[in-house]
């Protein structure tokens, strides 16, 4: 006879969750640290009791808003590079739909989230309960199947029993660096309290063993032979590189070779910018060293990169008539991209046989001053931008200057996500340490940046973290910053308040497009339209009010002070740092497809329509 635990199926959850570990490369380590959680109809009497009632190790956050505790547990799993997880759980209804867009943010990121929205009663007896959405055609439907398309796997608990082979499930996908994001396991709220005998078997202390992918030997050669082929390859390098701790593997590849290698958002960092084989970052957000090799290289090397739009500049910026493509990526989606030679390997594996094959064969690229010329050049643009001023008020790119280079220490992390900051910190924000750039733009959530430093922090509670955040996205989502304080946990706001949307400002205007409904103006009588004086704002005050510290900036002498008492302040703080709207970086040797309007009243949108058709003929057509 099997030996069982009766108990109710919440309690089992948290019990189960609470013995599940991870090992990579023979290291061993505890994989669930804790659920976060807003209690209400749904899940305070069920998931809630379980918690309360302790029988588990797993820490309790309280959130604040929870598409925002969720950003925390996306934070806290990409800085421990996936290899720790959160819990979030949620009320039905609104508080279950309120963490859709993170579940979204953490598919489209490839990081593991465990999502627990409670769902309407699966016996409908109380039917239809409080904040349930009904359907006509379907009764099976609840408001958490919006989970499903931004989910990596999702489940319904409608049984007790039922809870052993989804929750098996959930961390099959979790622990899988190929098809890991946003796992939901949706818990009617009566059946989470629910009592079953649950086999001992299944509640005992299970370890996830992470299982490096090695080429085959075919595959192999095919990679070797083509990277042979060409004189002028370039690497991208993205966030599968930090994944596989493949850092120094790329190091030594690069070198032994002279391949330079441009950086992803999620990839930035792996390497310090110091690496002469590192021409900074690749694409639309990229620099032109990066770029200006890359629109002739002749073979372009993905590692761990989904090669997006904004990578690839809308598939224009690879020009060499014979390039070609090889991917090194665990995800067979990825690795297929740009019509490629698809290598599904982990990249610490896959760089060391290459390494050992090509250097077998002699190999070497045909590049004769190039990279360093394009190191010189855009050494020199990074600190011009930094150096930049105005008599009018404080320029963008000079706040990042100053941080990067006289106020933060190497170790210290900065966190961004949205709005025109991501680019302006791939394109000049120098890494100087390891795993000190966390920045979110495979889905750009504006929100994100506040509640994920809050997750960072508590992943790394010994370094300084710095959310770099526009106001456009504070006014988002920004409540969390009370979570901070409530548990002790110091977070560095730095708000660049450039009144308004002004990333998509520029893009507006760009095209041609009048300014229209992205700054923070006040409405005019006159024209009805937001075309009046910017609003007067006060961020600071804004951190004061939750209980932290806020200081105004309008001077760059003024950052110098506030700076230095954020760095002394034991608790949360926030910069409002006044900024001329418009003085974000631009573009280097880059291009991006965006949908013009080919007919408008305005002659400007018209033409930049056109340019965009004669571009388009450039791109490739995979």
């Amino acid at each position: 006879m099997t030996d069982t635990k009766r108990m109710t199926m919440a309690q089992a959850l948290l019990e189960f969750l609470d013995n599940q570990y991870i090992e990579v490369d023979g290291k061993e380590s505890k994989f669930v640290d804790g659920v976060i959680g807003i209690f209400g109809h749904g899940n305070v009497v069920g998931l809630g009791e379980a918690l309360e009632s302790g029988n588990h190790s797993l820490r309790f956050l309280q959130g604040k808003n929870e598409q925002g505790m969720a950003h925390i547990a996306i934070g806290y799993a990409k800085q421990k590079n996936r290899q720790k997880i959160m819990a979030v759980t949620s009320s039905i209804g609104p508080g279950a739909l309120n963490m859709v867009t993170a579940a979204g943010t953490a598919t489209a990121n490839r990081i593991p989230v465990l999502f627990l929205p409670s769902d309407a009663y699966a016996n409908r007896q109380p039917d239809p309960v409080l904040q349930q959405i009904e359907q006509s055609y379907d009764y099976n439907i609840t408001a958490n199947d919006a989970f499903r398309p931004v989910s990596k796997y999702w489940d319904r608990v409608s049984r007790p029993e039922q809870l052993m082979t989804a929750a098996i499930n959930a961390m099959r996908v979790l622990t899988d660096p190929a098809d890991t994001g946003a796992v939901t396991l949706c818990l009617p709220q009566d059946v989470q309290g629910e009592a079953f005998d649950y086999p001992l078997a299944f509640l005992e202390k299970r370890v996830h063993h992470v299982q490096r992918r090695d080429m085959g030997k075919e595959i192999l050669a095919q990679a070797v032979a083509l990277i042979r082929s060409k004189k002028k390859p370039f690497i991208v390098l993205g966030g599968g590189v930090k994944y596989s701790d493949a850092g120094k593997e790329l190091i030594k590849f690069a070198e032994a070779f002279q391949i330079p290698f441009g950086e992803t958002q999620a990839g930035k960092g792996a390497i310090p910018f110091t690496h002469p084989m590192n021409l900074g970052g690749a694409g639309l957000t990229g620099s032109s060293a990066a770029n200006k090799i890359a629109m002739k290289a002749d073979l372009v090397i993905g590692i761990g990169t989904k090669l997006n739009d904004f990578c690839t500049c809308s598939k224009w910026m690879y020009q060499n008539e014979d390039v070609a493509f090889l991917s090194i990526n665990l995800n067979p989606m990825d690795a297929y991209k740009m019509n490629g030679l698809p290598v599904l390997a982990d990249a610490k594996l896959a760089l060391k046989a290459l390494y050992h094959e090509l250097k077998k064969q002699g190999y070497r690229s045909s590049y004769h001053g190039e990279i360093e010329a394009a190191r010189e050049e855009w050494d020199r643009e990074v600190d011009r931008l930094y150096s930049l001023s105005s008599e009018s008020g404080i320029v963008q790119s000079r706040i990042l200057g100053e941080l990067n280079d006289h106020l933060t220490d190497k170790n210290a992390i900065i966190v961004a996500s949205s709005g025109s900051l991501p680019s302006d910190v791939q394109r000049v924000w120098r890494c100087r340490g390891k795993n000190v750039y966390h920045v979110e733009y495979g889905f750009s959530c504006m929100g994100y940046e506040v509640s994920a430093a809050v997750g960072v922090k508590l992943a790394e509670p010994d370094r300084e973290v710095y959310a770099l955040v526009g106001d456009g996205s504070f006014n988002m989502l920004h409540s969390e910053f009370l979570t901070s304080l409530q548990e002790g946990i110091k977070i560095n706001v730095i708000l660049v308040d450039n009144h308004g949307f002004q990333c998509i400002h520029n893009l507006q205007r760009s095209q041609g497009i009048p300014s229209f409904g992205n700054e923070y103006r006040k409405r005019e009588d006159e024209t009805e339209r937001l075309t009046g004086g910017y609003l007067p704002v006060d961020y600071a005050m804004v951190a004061r009010g939750y209980g932290g510290n806020g200081y105004t900036v309008e001077t760059i002498q003024e950052l110098y002070a506030a700076f230095r008492k954020m760095k002394r302040s034991k608790t949360s703080c926030l910069l409002d740092i006044k900024t001329l709207p418009g003085t974000m970086t631009d573009g280097y040797n880059a291009w991006w497809r965006v949908g013009v309007a080919q007919i408008s009243p305005h002659p400007e949108v018209e033409a930049a329509a056109e340019a965009i058709r004669n571009e388009v003929e450039k791109a490739k057509k995979f």
